[in-house]
């Protein structure tokens, strides 16, 4: 194992030559386009589970039954599709986020209470109206929580794609630490992809769980 010493050096040098930053913008970029997709495919499909029990029974079991399968499992048959190319890592970034989107969303579809819906209906909601502005809110921290899920299946999911090739990302910086026996570049780009994945997910879901928590009224449930 490297010093911490040679670890800093490694870390230094991949700030001032550009690498690091190079690469930590490729890596964010592809898993921007990447877990985009798979917000909007997720929240659509598991939408539509929640709400038709047709869904449910056919497509509802397909997606749980696909979770089980770890999201380095779709490399194959990316590479297969869409060979050595930048859609193949969008592909698995897609596999690796979106199961755990829908699941969530279902969940959050299915256990909104009763009351709500009742109420909405007294109301005069029907339809798309009654879905847009009682179950989507009820329905909101269920959801963060899976996009929060999905989010740490995409980056995962990212750098075993980014491994396979020539990419300029993280995945690639760690390959070349390996094809080198650099062992503290290696470290240090390990310790880069922790760092970028902490701050998205602190940033991101971190904050927009502490807003929905004080919408919701559930600040100071932990004590």
């Amino acid at each position: 194992m490297p010093s911490p010493q040679d670890v800093l050096a490694s870390f230094a040098r991949g700030l001032s030559d550009g690498s690091f930053l190079i690469g930590t913008a490729v890596s964010l970029r592809r898993i921007a386009v990447g877990y985009g997709i798979s917000v909007v495919l997720g929240l659509g499909l598991g939408l539509a589970i929640g709400r038709f029990r047709l869904l449910e029974d056919t497509v509802g079991s397909l997606v749980f039954g696909l979770q089980t399968i770890p999201s380095i499992c779709w490399l194959p048959f990316a590479i297969l599709w869409f060979g050595l190319s930048e859609r193949a890592i969008v592909f698995v970034v897609v596999m690796g986020a979106l199961l755990s989107i829908v699941i969530a969303t279902d969940d959050g579809v299915k256990n909104t209470p009763p009351l709500l819906v009742r109420a909405g209906r007294t109301m005069g909601m029907r339809g798309v109206g009654l879905y847009a502005r009682v179950v989507l809110p009820s329905a909101l921290p269920a959801i963060v929580s899976g996009m929060k899920l999905g989010w740490s299946f995409a980056w995962r999911s990212l750098m075993a794609g980014e491994l396979l090739f020539v990419s300029a990302g993280l995945g690639q910086l760690l390959t070349v630490g390996r094809d080198l026996n650099d062992m503290s570049l290696v470290i240090a780009v390990m310790l880069l992809i922790v760092a970028v994945g902490l701050a998205v997910e602190r940033l991101l879901f971190g904050t927009a769980e502490r807003v929905i928590r004080r919408r919701w009224g559930f600040v100071g449930v932990r004590g």
